[in-house]
């Protein structure tokens, strides 16, 4: 069974803490939030056959549309363009084997994942690379293996370390101590299904304090409306792999109707965003709220029924297969796989997206994960050795997006 995303190769509230969480830390990176995004035009079909995707503003090359700058437009309500895109990327790391997720750790530096090869790196700032780990248990093939990681907000005191792989018999979640080594392995949630597609692996802390994980269907499509199935879902828990408090069922389930989600993000004022891989029609972002069915398989996109909540924005799945996604500088940024091309999507105060721009449209091939690191820069990483990509010189790496303004 293949994704027609080309996401992988084919089958062969909470204690205060002491510090910000990495989500509210990275939120705060921005200087300053655009003006009031331009409302998303919806579409008017039923089940799932709207789109609601504002026409994109012409793509923004590393080269740039205007005199070399590379910078993009965007239209403020007044009319007047203004650029907001960032300079031409640079590579800080080459030579990687499938990135599969990003986190960063007080410092400045990076955990970064393989998925393929199950090895955890540690990434500077300047690109300088080691080996933190290679996780034990990992059974990789298709879309699973070592997928995703996250750093605890108390890393000061606790020094955990979070990472979602594939084993031999489901997809789990593992978490480490990490001073340097890697030790303390315990095991803290078992039993999400897994499958050669749809596997999810994305993990996030929320600014909440816990620890969010998305996980696949695996292409049994009706696995995301059980919510006694931990497939097809948004999963929020402790740091033990408990039920969160607050969370809507008391199970381990936050929302559900998902295909397979592949991105986390938070703004400064709470409200969460994810990434969807549709079927054959619509990608989605969509605004992430407790306890709601966001629709699959009964609705793809937009399906203007109640019962499911519908995306706030979607593509055509040729533009997207969105991957991983950040939060910076007052707007989402989407990486995507099929669509290789870094999404930058404006949202404002309430939540609401306006008009994206698309960024570096096949330069560097397929993209993956993107993360803000805390200096307001943007790491982005390459996947075209997966299987499903044209591996370059190089490939793949992490590409290093300057910020358009500094950090505050």
């Amino acid at each position: 069974m293949t994704d027609r995303h080309g996401a992988g190769t084919a089958p062969s509230p909470a204690p205060p803490a002491a510090r910000l969480s990495p989500a509210l830390a990275a939120a705060r990176l921005s200087a300053a939030l655009l003006a009031v995004a331009l409302p998303v035009v919806a579409g008017c079909g039923q089940g799932g056959e709207a789109g609601r995707t504002p026409p994109p503003l012409p793509a923004a090359s590393a080269t740039g549309d205007s005199g070399g700058t590379g910078a993009g437009t965007e239209t403020a309500p007044d009319g007047a363009a203004t650029a907001v895109a960032p300079a031409r990327p640079r590579t800080l790391v080459r030579g990687l084997s499938v990135p599969w997720a990003i986190a960063f750790l007080p410092g400045g530096d990076a955990l970064v994942t393989e998925r393929e090869s199950a090895r955890l790196l540690r990434i500077t700032p300047g690109g300088r690379v080691r080996e933190a780990g290679v996780i034990e248990g990992v059974s990789a093939g298709g879309e699973g293996g070592l997928l995703g990681v996250a750093v605890s907000p108390r890393y000061a005191t606790d020094r955990h370390v979070f990472v979602y792989l594939t084993s031999g018999g489901d997809n789990r979640i593992v978490r480490y101590r990490y001073d340097g080594r890697l030790s303390e392995r315990r095991v803290i949630v078992t039993g999400i299904p897994k499958g050669a597609v749809h596997n999810g692996g994305r993990l996030a802390f929320g600014p909440d304090g816990y620890l969010y994980a998305s996980t696949g269907e695996t292409g049994e499509r009706g696995m995301a409306q059980d919510r006694n199935v931990l497939g097809g879902k948004i999963l929020r828990m402790t740091a033990d792999g408990r039920p969160a408090p607050g969370n809507p069922f008391g199970t381990l389930v936050w929302s559900y109707g998902h295909r397979n989600v592949q991105g986390l993000a938070w703004d400064e004022r709470g409200h969460m965003y994810a990434t969807e891989f549709g079927q054959n029609t619509y990608d989605e972002i969509n605004l992430v709220e407790k306890g709601r069915d966001y629709g699959w398989p009964e609705v793809e996109g937009v399906g203007g029924r109640p019962e499911y909540a519908d995306p706030l924005l979607t593509w055509s799945t040729d533009q997207a297969s969105p991957s991983g996604l950040a939060y910076a500088r007052g707007a989402l940024w989407a990486a995507a796989l099929r669509g290789e091309r870094l999404w930058r999507v404006p949202v404002d105060g309430s939540g609401r997206a306006g008009r994206p721009t698309a960024l570096y449209d096949g330069e560097y091939g397929r993209l993956r994960a993107v993360a803000a690191a805390p200096d307001g820069t943007l790491w982005v990483s390459t996947s075209n050795r997966d299987g499903r990509g044209s591996p370059r010189n190089g490939d793949d790496r992490i590409l290093l997006v300057p910020a358009a303004v500094p950090p505050s």
